[in-house]
């Protein structure tokens, strides 16, 4: 993560991606495959270091090897065509994103760190700090309800951060600045989609001072008639 200054001198935290470039692998459509998608490439790899199903179709379709596939499905209106490039420059600045990625493994963790559990008192006897404490009545139902929140591994899971703002995007570098934090360790794989919840962007808040405001009050005040 870094900071960007906006215009208007406020500081914000932004993490910079690399979003591309990807090419364009294979095409399905309605007619064959019942939707609409491509399959998008990204990272070189070695011819060596795939098997020969893998290097001959992409030596069929006349594309460099890439190490990274990915399904993205498309909306009727959508077209792209085989090995088209897909750079930083679909997005710009006011875009909402979500981004989707694997988080930190943070391997075997207890309640307290796990599910934020309060824990028992702090003080020398009460013999109860970090404990699970009770997970079931003995008597009904016997047993640990399905879902209880226990101890158990932590992180190492898909997740997605949704309507993320994109502050910046530089397309000669395929960079792009988001607000915020994104999931996974720095140098992860990330997937960037256009926000679903939020497909025209983000909304520019029209922020007034409050010596604007003064004044702006005043003129009325001077505008209104005398009785």
């Amino acid at each position: 993560m870094t900071q960007y200054i906006r215009p208007d001198g406020r500081l914000i935290p932004v993490t910079a991606l690399e979003a591309g470039p990807c090419v364009v692998t294979d095409l399905k459509n309605e007619k064959q495959h019942g939707y609409k998608a491509i399959q998008i490439g990204y990272g070189d790899i070695k011819e060596k270091r795939v098997g020969k199903a893998y290097a001959e179709n992409f030596k069929k379709k006349k594309l460099p090897l890439k190490k990274h596939l990915k399904e993205v499905r498309l909306s009727l209106q959508e077209n792209f065509e085989l090995g088209q490039e897909i750079k930083a420059d679909i997005f710009k600045p006011g875009d909402a994103v979500d981004v989707q990625g694997t988080s930190i493994g943070k391997g075997f963790a207890g309640g307290m760190k796990r599910w934020h559990w309060r824990g028992g008192p702090g003080s020398h006897g009460s013999m109860f700090h970090r404990r699970i404490g009770s997970v079931g009545a003995s008597s009904f139902p016997s047993r640990t309800w399905p879902g209880h929140h226990m101890p158990g591994h932590l992180g190492n899971v898909k997740k997605t951060i949704q309507n993320l703002e994109v502050i910046k995007v530089d397309a000669d570098k395929n960079l792009i600045l988001v607000k915020g934090s994104v999931p996974g360790s720095d140098n992860g794989l990330l997937f960037i989609r256009k926000a679903l919840k939020l497909p025209d962007g983000i909304k520019v808040k029209v922020e007034i001072k409050k010596a604007e405001k003064k004044k702006d009050a005043g003129k009325k005040k001077e505008e209104k008639p005398k009785k």
